[in-house]
């Protein structure tokens, strides 16, 4: 199994950036699809997360309104599409997919990219 995240990179604050996350080597229709980040000296925090079938999204508080999860079923893709990037947007950011009511550290984790908003 192997996700691979893609599209990080350095953007000024109130721009925007596309993650994506291409996941392969089984089916994912039971598990949930999540964006996590941490920042340093902080600890990891869920950011959005969906199911494959593409129901039930849920935002963090922080990034409500300016975030949008996505899947593409067809092409086993889950985006991340982040506007309105604040500073406090910067950390790396992982994809991530595990089974309904379990916990997310036991399912299977991207390498991570990093996300920078900075002037």
């Amino acid at each position: 199994v192997q996700l691979q995240a893609s599209g990080g990179g350095l953007v000024q604050p109130g721009g925007s950036l596309r993650l994506s996350c291409a996941a392969s080597g089984r089916t994912f229709s039971s598990y949930i699809m999540g964006w996590f980040r941490q920042a340093p000296g902080k600890e990891r925090e869920s950011v959005a997360t969906i199911t494959w079938s593409g129901g039930r999204p849920y935002y963090a508080d922080s990034v409500k309104g300016r975030f949008t999860i996505s899947r593409d079923s067809a092409k086993n893709t889950v985006a991340l599409q982040m506007n309105s990037l604040e500073p406090e947007d910067t950390a790396v950011y992982y994809c991530a997919a595990y089974l309904w009511n379990t916990n997310p550290s036991s399912g299977y984790w991207g390498q991570g990219t990093q996300v920078t908003v900075s002037s």
